[in-house]
């Protein structure tokens, strides 16, 4: 087990594998801000329940951006998989901070779930 709790938590996203993250905090906070919405959670039960709907499939990552931050670190991923057969992919920032080894805070900006009619015309309109 990795002694880096950002570690940890990409490879539960990655593995849509939230339920079993050990990496966050019994008291962790997210205050997230998706697509025509902001909401905050509190409690690790409740962060793993939403996270664990938010990554349900295990995916990959096409890019994994990791900065050391004062505290902590932001993590700028791109994340593709397949939900019942469609492709899907969705970029996120995270601010995470961190305590005792533990992410104590996070501060999550997603641009929402693309499915492959979406992605398609995203790469098309692309200059």
């Amino acid at each position: 087990m990795s002694d880096d709790p950002v570690a940890r938590f990409l490879a539960a996203v990655e593995s849509g594998a939230m339920e079993s993250c050990d990496a966050l905090a019994p008291e962790v906070t997210v205050d997230a801000t998706v697509p025509n919405w902001r909401f905050s959670l509190r409690g690790d039960a409740a962060v793993r329940a939403e996270f664990g709907r938010w990554y349900a499939d295990p995916g990959e990552f096409e890019e994994v951006h990791r900065t050391p931050v004062a505290g902590g670190e932001v993590v700028d991923f791109t994340l593709t998989w397949e939900e019942q057969g469609v492709p899907h992919a969705a970029h996120q920032i995270h601010v995470l901070r961190i305590d005792g080894g533990r992410i104590v805070n996070d501060k999550v900006w997603c641009g929402g779930r693309w499915p492959a009619g979406l992605l398609a015309e995203m790469a098309a309109a692309d200059v």
